[in-house]
């Protein structure tokens, strides 16, 4: 959640002026999701909550959340059980909807400031893994498998761009270091914090951070198919493929970053090669971009779009509890843990369609089964909306919404 406030942020500062009468809607989604972090970092001293309820029980349920009568665990981090990964995000989040309320709302935007500082500060003074600190309830379900030093430097990166401050730039140039990547997701965040630190090399012309713009740069050579250096796979309908599970979230994270440092880019027309062969413009991360959201929305192989509730043809039998079962309007009396699994093993669609979720897509053949018992294709998950949001303001503004 917190990953996809951050998104979802980023989505509206880059691209908020393209949303039109959209911002103040995107603008609630964002409070609505800071409000609920500051309650996480706020009540308790140097404790951040970080997670409700048992996810066995949990998953081992089907049942509508007006239902719900598994536990309700709550899960924290803190000084003797650290989770800089999750603390990252946190900060990251309500350092990024600080900036989204500068201007719209100063005094909430500096309560976010204030408690992106706490947080970061437990994240960066005590350093480990949630999903250690936490005795694997968070795995196998949301495990750091990227470690926590993404999380360190995303979080550094985005309270530099909310407070200036230069202790938040010397922390990343102290993580600046690490390996190059060709991923961006909510576990790891190296790319989205190059691309986002690399603004100041071309905004500001500020030379000191072409470091992160030549890590940026390496990042999207990986991905480009024409480069040399890709380790990019395509499917043969054109679509990125990284993991057979919610492949889409990958997609929509990494089409964000192209869309974002291309527009950082353009107004000096500055281009840059991958290898000796590639010479690549702002031009050519949209185009790739534009690709890939047009695949999402059915110009593929299926002619399918992959958000519900769009387009002629879309996913019927997502996996989502709430859109499986009946509502509450037309089976007013409780359905119960184990009773629920009668409509997940249903081949009826769905009854309640759950208009603008993005699933997991297709396999790495651009096939695609319509089947809730596949989670990692059918299950959406708002940390693959979240990036979209961006691309889609650009696209809608260039191109029309018709």
């Amino acid at each position: 959640m917190a990953f996809t406030a951050t998104m979802l942020s980023w989505s509206v500062i880059e691209y908020g002026k393209r949303m039109g009468p959209q911002l103040g809607n995107a603008r609630a989604a964002v409070r609505w999701a800071a409000d609920y972090l500051l309650k996480c970092a706020a009540q308790s001293p140097g404790r951040l909550y970080v997670g409700v309820g048992d996810p066995s029980a949990d998953h081992r349920c089907w049942e509508r959340p007006e239902d719900m009568d598994t536990p309700r665990t709550v899960y924290w981090v803190s000084q003797s059980s650290p989770g800089s990964d999750v603390a990252g995000e946190t900060a990251a989040a309500l350092a990024a909807a600080s900036v989204v309320f500068r201007a719209a709302d100063r005094s909430y935007s500096r309560r976010l400031r204030a408690a992106a500082r706490t947080v970061m500060a437990l994240a960066m003074q005590h350093q480990g893994r949630y999903s250690d600190s936490l005795g694997g309830v968070m795995c196998p379900f949301y495990c750091s498998y990227s470690g926590f030093e993404d999380e360190l430097l995303w979080g550094a990166a985005w309270l530099f761009r909310a407070t200036n401050d230069a202790l938040y730039l010397n922390y990343t140039r102290s993580l600046a270091a690490n390996d190059n990547t060709d991923i961006f997701s909510w576990d790891n965040k190296f790319a989205g914090a190059r691309v986002l630190l690399s603004r100041r090399a071309f905004v500001d012309k500020d030379s000191s951070f072409a470091h992160f713009q030549h890590q940026a740069e390496d990042f999207i050579c990986r991905i480009l198919p024409s480069s040399s250096s890709s380790s990019t796979q395509y499917t043969p309908g054109g679509l990125m493929f990284k993991q057979s599970s919610a492949n889409l979230q990958y997609v929509t994270s990494i089409s964000f970053l192209l869309f974002t440092y291309a527009k950082y880019i353009a107004p000096s027309k500055h281009t840059f090669t991958c290898g000796n062969e590639v010479m690549v413009k702002s031009s050519t991360l949209r185009s790739l971009a534009k690709r890939q959201v047009d695949y999402i929305l059915g110009q593929n192989p299926l002619n399918l779009s992959y958000m519900v509730g769009f387009g002629a043809r879309f996913p019927r039998r997502i996996h989502h509890r709430g859109s499986s079962l009946p509502s509450m309007a037309t089976h007013p009396s409780r359905i119960g843990c184990q009773a629920g699994f009668q409509y997940y093993s249903s081949s009826s669609p769905n009854p309640n369609i759950l208009t603008g979720a993005v699933v997991g897509g297709p396999d790495q053949s651009d096939a695609f089964s319509d089947d809730r018992g596949d989670y990692s294709r059918c299950e959406p998950a708002t940390y693959i909306n979240a990036p979209l949001v961006g691309s889609l303001a650009y696209l809608a503004a260039t191109y029309g919404s018709g």
